[in-house]
């Protein structure tokens, strides 16, 4: 999410009616949940026991209990397995849902010896950028002798290897102690202007993880919260525990017990924890049944209110009803998916296909997990992409905030399917060698108070922070608590359950920018001045808690990759953590997409390459970064798609092949074309496409919506609930009679064309004509010449190329292929020598044809 995007229309979080009243068998994609009414009360026997044993820590939350609570119950009439398809299903009793208002209480930190230093304020500086030289990672170096031809055999034949992968090795699951912080220094010398601030951040984390390390007995268990809080299942049990110390007093209800308030209260101990212990049932069943309905009622300073366990690892919305439930969601072993694939390595190079399960079809309708791992994967993987990114994973009770306002931490998104069919999807994923990274929010949270965790005990401060600080005005959601002990031990151990319990390969967390200041990047334009990133302004809390995920992250997941979503540019964000980081893997370079939006509100006649190539490469010397030419902001409905402000209405009318084309159809497919090869050749370490953009996916997205009243009073008027335009017309890039097709057919080679020579992590990179009369671009990546003549009708003969190595060179893609939609004016079989002949500060050179609006990549062979 990008935090100066458009804001989303609000989530209709003041829905009100009865929540379980109603239709009790519901449908979920792929499966369909019957709920069967429990016998009798559901849940006579004794009251709590009293506890016994403990452990005496300020920061402990619950203890260990010797015996189960509540008695044996009687079966007669209890539910069976419910969460399978064709499961039955009865009528259901229930009590409607009440109002819910919050009431604000004073903050307060829950973080032992929390003495804090403020920050100092620091005199601006500005940093330093690279642009015509890079130094990045160096990369093994393939054979670079194959031509296009090579290309566009997998290109056309469309074959998926299933050679050898590589995959995770076992590698130690250790997190490593806090390192000294200081090695950033030497890394940038800049920064030792504001040493006073990086330092006391960096004393600020090692403070938190001797806390953890002491109370909780370090971030590897402190990070395991999901096996003590919410639902946990033992020999003996159920156990149930929520952390909502603004209750006064609480009782799970749900179709087990026949929603009877009385039948099952929970005991409080001393930091805010309820809980409740249910044995087995004397035939030895769970008491409460897999795929049964399930809430925490409390009575709470707001009134009394029924919630969705914060820890719920399911939920679901039944037809007709507006709420969610909670779904106690523990199959049987039988039915439980078992990993058979391994997960690949981290790629040298990341090419990303971004991606969202709902509108993955082309047909108007929400698809499904399944439909995806059948249908879609296939497609990424021989597009030659080796990372597919997945949005919306975590439930959001709004579909049309495209996942973004999340209600359930813990549960995907039913919408689509089980969790069983994400777990069989990301296992398809890795027997292709793909990784699947999860589009992870924790910058901010649903403000629905029925559904998610605003005002879950009844207060304004439980998970957020309270009045202003704790609500995002652009966004409308409530903004988290960074420094709140509970807080972490949830958001830490959210991250971590994705990872475990999904074989997740890594995150790309979204909003990094609004969580680690305190203006959240909100109209502010930030200058590269190091005062903006190091003052009063900066969330210390918040950098830290990125500093202990990031931790966590590669630690105990030595493979996986975390991305950052930081439109700032705050240094040392990409430096390990131990060096005094914030310890991403990649930042997304965010400023790319803007300047080519910028650039296409005007003519290419008046693009300046110096302005494109200062773009692309003023990123941080060491600090890795993901670049891409539009992703999914770019394709929501109120912007435009780099193909829509390149062609606009004639994609409606001249794309297909049996009738001419026009000046705006040719001037569009050819800069589509440049325009993201130039962007994976400079612009980063990786590179990102959202689905569908890869062939000029026409129009935007719009979700299904009704009319909405934002908060101004305005209406946002709807699209009648439609589905037209929340979907991906893969159909049009694979018809070989349309114009799309050769655009999808580009970015196939150049995809593979990455994966063999590996340009975007080669050592070796170098700038060597910007040329404004010209119009022309030359640089080198490895053994690779890229050549771009963005001129709109001068093409130039014998045409000078400076280059380092000496040789012969062919060409290895080109985008006037006709393959690609071009109009075929190079020979492919020409081959280039160079001579002895400096040019533009290289030692060698050779010359070239260089046609209007055309990028053409050689490389050195050997041949």
């Amino acid at each position: 999410m990008h935090c100066s995007s458009l804001p989303l229309p609000p989530p209709p979080h003041t829905r009100r009616g009865s929540t379980h009243r109603g239709m009790a068998s519901f449908a979920v994609s792929g499966a369909r949940l019957g709920v069967v009414r429990a016998g009798g009360g559901g849940g006579g026997g004794g009251g709590p026991a009293a506890r016994s044993g403990g452990v005496d820590l300020p920061s402990v939350l619950f203890r260990r209990k010797d015996s189960f609570s509540r008695g044996v119950v009687s079966c007669a009439g209890a539910p069976g397995k419910v969460l399978v398809p064709g499961g039955g299903s009865d009528d259901l009793l229930s009590s409607a849902e009440p109002d819910v208002e919050t009431q604000e209480q004073p903050e307060e930190s829950q973080i032992p010896d929390d003495n804090k230093v403020k920050p100092f304020e620091e005199e601006e500086e500005i940093p330093a950028v690279a642009e015509a030289s890079i130094k990045v990672v160096a990369e093994d170096k393939l054979e670079s002798s194959e031509v296009i031809q090579d290309i566009e055999e997998n290109v056309t034949e469309g074959v998926i290897k299933d050679a050898d992968e590589p995959t995770v090795e076992d590698k130690p699951r250790v997190i490593p102690p806090p390192g000294d912080g200081q090695k950033i220094y030497q890394i940038d010398p800049m920064l030792e202007g504001f040493r006073n601030h990086l330092d006391y951040r960096y004393s600020e984390y090692k403070r938190m993880r001797a806390a953890i390390d002491q109370h909780e007995g370090g971030l590897d268990a402190f990070s395991r919260g999901y096996e003590k809080l919410g639902f946990t299942r033992s020999a003996e049990g159920i156990t149930y525990r929520e952390w909502a110390p603004g209750a006064q007093s609480a009782a799970l209800v749900g179709d087990f017990n026949n929603w009877n308030p009385n039948a099952d209260t929970m005991t409080r101990n001393e930091y805010g924890v309820w809980e409740i212990s249910l044995p087995n049932n004397a035939d030895g069943s769970p008491a409460i049944p897999h795929g049964s309905r399930v809430k925490i009622r409390m009575d709470t300073p707001s009134g009394v209110k029924d919630s969705i366990p914060a820890w719920i690892k399911f939920a679901v919305q039944a037809p007709g009803e507006i709420p969610y439930n909670g779904i106690y969601y523990d199959p049987p072993e039988e039915e439980k998916y078992v990993f058979q694939h391994p997960q690949p390595k981290r790629p040298n190079s990341l090419r990303i296909y971004e991606s969202h399960i709902g509108m993955s079809s082309p047909e108007p309708k929400i698809n499904t997990y399944a439909n995806f791992r059948d249908e879609v994967l296939p497609r990424i993987k021989k597009l030659g992409y080796n990372a597919v990114q997945i949005m919306a994973i975590q439930e959001h009770s709004y579909y049309a905030s495209f996942g973004y306002h999340v209600t359930n931490f813990f549960a995907p998104s039913s919408r689509f399917g089980t969790p069983e069919d994400l777990k069989s999807l990301i296992d398809k994923a890795h027997e292709l060698g793909l990784l699947v990274l999860m589009d992870i929010v924790h910058s901010h949270a649903s403000n629905n108070t029925l559904d998610g965790l605003n005002g879950f005990d009844g207060t304004d401060t439980h998970y957020f922070h309270g009045g202003p600080r704790g609500h995002h005005w652009m966004w409308d959601s409530r903004l988290f608590n960074y420094g709140s002990w509970e807080v972490l031990r949830y958001l830490l151990s959210n991250a971590r359950w994705w990872l475990e319990e999904y074989k997740f390969d890594g995150f790309r967390f979204d909003g990094v920018t609004s969580m680690m200041y305190t203006h959240h990047g909100l109209q502010v334009a930030f200058t590269g001045n190091y005062g903006e990133y190091f003052g009063f302004a900066t969330d210390v809390d918040a950098v830290v808690y990125l500093m202990l995920v990031n931790d966590l992250i590669h630690g105990l997941y030595p493979e996986a990759v975390a991305i950052g979503e930081d439109v700032s540019g705050m240094p040392t964000f990409c430096i390990p953590v131990q060096d005094g980081g914030v310890g991403f893997d990649y930042r997304l370079h965010m400023a790319v997409p803007d300047k080519w939006i910028e650039l296409l509100k005007q003519s290419d006649e008046y693009w300046k390459m110096g302005d494109i190539v200062h773009t692309l490469t003023n990123r941080r010397w060491s600090e890795k970064c993901v670049t891409y030419a539009e992703s999914h902001d770019q394709a929501l409905v109120g912007d435009k798609t780099i193909a829509f402000w390149l062609m606009d209405k004639d994609m409606y009318d001249f794309m297909a092949l049996d009738r001419p084309s026009t000046p705006r159809i040719d001037r569009g497919i050819a800069l589509h074309k440049m325009i993201r090869l130039v962007t994976m050749g400079l612009g980063g370490e990786g590179y990102l496409n959202f689905m569908g953009n890869e062939f000029g996916h026409p129009e935007w997205i719009d979700f299904p919506r009704g009319p909405q009243s934002l908060p101004n009073g305005s209406v946002l008027p709807g699209n009648n609930y439609s589905f037209d335009k929340c979907r991906r017309r893969f159909d049009l890039g694979d018809a070989d009679y349309l114009r799309y097709h050769g655009m999808q057919e580009f970015d196939q080679a150049m995809q593979h064309l990455e994966e063999k020579y590996g340009f975007m992590t080669s050592e070796h990179q170098y700038i060597s004509r910007k040329h404004e009369e010209d119009k022309v671009i030359i640089f080198e990546r490895g053994d690779l010449v890229f050549v771009f003549n963005f001129h709109w009708s001068n093409s130039y003969f014998d045409y000078r190329v400076g280059c380092l190595k000496p040789g012969k060179y062919k060409i290895v893609l080109d985008s006037d292929d006709g393959l690609f939609g071009g109009f075929s004016r190079l020979d492919h079989d020409a081959e280039y020598f160079t001579a002895d002949w400096p040019h533009d500060n290289r030692p060698c050179s050779f010359s070239v044809y260089t046609p209007s609006r055309t990028a053409v990549v050689y490389a050195l062979t050997e041949d």
